[in-house]
């Protein structure tokens, strides 16, 4: 299977999944895909991790043309992400929650990931 093969939509869904494959197996339990604030933006994962409700961002790449994966998650991303997670709160009803905002960075070449990186609470809410 050759990079070209995937639409950067598709290539974004794959890293969902394979991310979502990636949290059930460290024993995270999925709670929504792709939650949508109005046209805002969304978020990609919300977990639970133990006690703990998690916002995954997922950001996938299928070549190291613009840099990694890792480096294309930028300060204003992770606040959209934190505004996102903050009404998914107050829309959801939950207080007291502890919370954090993952990013998981996965890097598909040639239909094969190559590198993924779980990055713990980049920002507290």
């Amino acid at each position: 299977m050759s990079n070209l093969s995937f639409s950067s939509k598709e290539l974004g869904k794959t890293g969902e999944d394979i991310a979502v494959e990636f949290l059930i197996n460290k024993g995270y339990e999925i709670i929504q895909r792709n939650y949508r604030f109005s046209k805002t933006g969304e978020i990609d994962i919300i977990a639970k991790d133990d006690n703990c409700l998690v916002f995954v961002e997922v950001k996938t790449k299928g070549n190291l043309e613009f840099g990694l994966p890792d480096q294309a998650v930028s300060k204003g991303k992770l606040k959209q992400v934190k505004r996102i997670a903050e009404y998914y709160l107050y829309d959801k009803n939950l207080k007291d929650t502890n919370c954090r905002i993952d990013v998981i960075a996965i890097l598909i070449e040639k239909g094969e990931v190559k590198t993924l990186n779980h990055y713990e609470n980049v920002v507290l809410l």
